[in-house]
């Protein structure tokens, strides 16, 4: 099979691999697509959490081919989503429901081999089966992202009838935007590309903004809404300004984006403010997986998300420098490692 392997920063190739049988407990998923993402740009290009030489991709969906001694669920021929988190099931978070705080956690595409092959093998306890869900494969390589801002709205507590604000519609923004609002809550969206606010709107924004023009404080009362959560996802420091500069008394404060910088923050007053400050990784796959699933399957039409699929030979040139330097033409970049060409998205059922 072919396969990215990244072999140090800034040393991606695509390179001829063995397709590995699984082990007790594996399942081998044949591919059918996996999407990129800014973590896999930052991976290639300074390195934070992989470990070299490692196939990329953490975010695929593909068919079950073989299953290791032990696995009974999903079975081989089964449709399925991969959570890429890997929990010990062991250790007190573990215990608690909390696999995305795993003390030993591990991920497919960074620790261990990804998805950006024809083939992976990965825990069967991974996966989610879902061949009745009659979504189209390539929709299905949004769930796993989905499956990342349906956790962020469930740990900001945000509920029907609440007024939610949501800074920066990128790859992330754009599904929390569509999470919060499917919640029944109020959702305002800002964002500096206009074309980004127009996809808010569609995915459930009731007011969206150009961010910059104004203060975010001066935005929200001019529409006559106290925010009760806000979720920064810009990563900006602007961004991170404005939200605490527009943050009432009791509010809820999600930073989403990681600062790239450290942040000095007035502490005394948040706490005379009683903000609560939450902060969320990863997704846990055996509650919020599910739930991504549901939410792709209430929308008809993903190509405003991810319009085009390229190959892993584009993976480079076509996914990881257009999201190093902000010039993705996609809120999504999906790659199918059985193509030649790039062909168009595939979301109809």
């Amino acid at each position: 099979m072919r396969a990215a392997v990244l072999h140090a920063v800034g040393d991606l190739r695509v390179e001829d691999r063995p397709i590995l049988q699984p082990g007790p407990g594996d399942a081998l998923v044949r591919v059918t697509v996996c999407g990129v993402c800014g973590t896999d740009a930052t991976e290639f290009s300074r390195g934070l959490l992989s470990e070299p030489p490692v196939t990329l991709g953490h975010e695929f969906a593909g068919v079950v081919e073989a299953v290791g001694a032990g696995v009974e669920t999903p079975p081989v021929g089964a449709a399925v989503v991969c959570g890429a988190g890997i929990s010990c099931g062991e250790c007190k978070p573990c215990r608690a429901g909390r696999t995305n705080l795993c003390r030993r956690y591990r991920t497919a595409g960074l620790q261990v081999d990804g998805g950006l092959a024809g083939y992976v093998v990965v825990p069967a306890r991974t996966l989610l089966d879902v061949s009745d869900s009659g979504l189209a494969s390539d929709t299905l390589g949004l769930a796993q992202p989905m499956a990342i801002a349906v956790h962020v709205v469930r740990r900001s507590g945000l509920k029907a009838g609440q007024d939610a604000v949501v800074v920066g519609v990128g790859g992330i923004g754009a599904f929390i935007t569509f999470a919060a609002a499917a919640t029944g809550a109020r959702v305002i969206a800002l964002d500096r590309v206009p074309d980004r606010l127009d996809l808010a709107r569609d995915l459930g924004a009731s007011d969206v903004v150009i961010a910059g023009e104004r203060a975010l404080a001066d935005v929200l009362a001019s529409l006559g809404v106290e925010a009760d959560v806000l979720f920064e996802v810009s990563g900006s420091p602007a961004g991170l300004a404005d939200v605490l500069g527009a943050a009432l008394p009791g509010a809820v404060i999600v930073p989403v984006g990681v600062q790239k910088e450290p942040v000095t923050v007035p502490l005394g007053s948040w706490t005379l403010r009683e903000y609560t400050i939450v902060g969320s990784v990863a997704h846990v796959i055996a509650d919020d997986l599910p739930e991504a699933v549901r939410l792709l399957g209430a929308r008809t039409d993903w190509s405003d998300i991810a319009s085009e699929v390229l190959p892993l030979d584009l993976l480079l040139d076509g996914a990881l420098r257009p999201l190093l330097e902000g010039s993705s033409t996609q809120i999504k970049t999906l790659v199918d490692p059985w193509i030649a060409e790039p062909r168009p998205a595939v979301h109809a059922r």
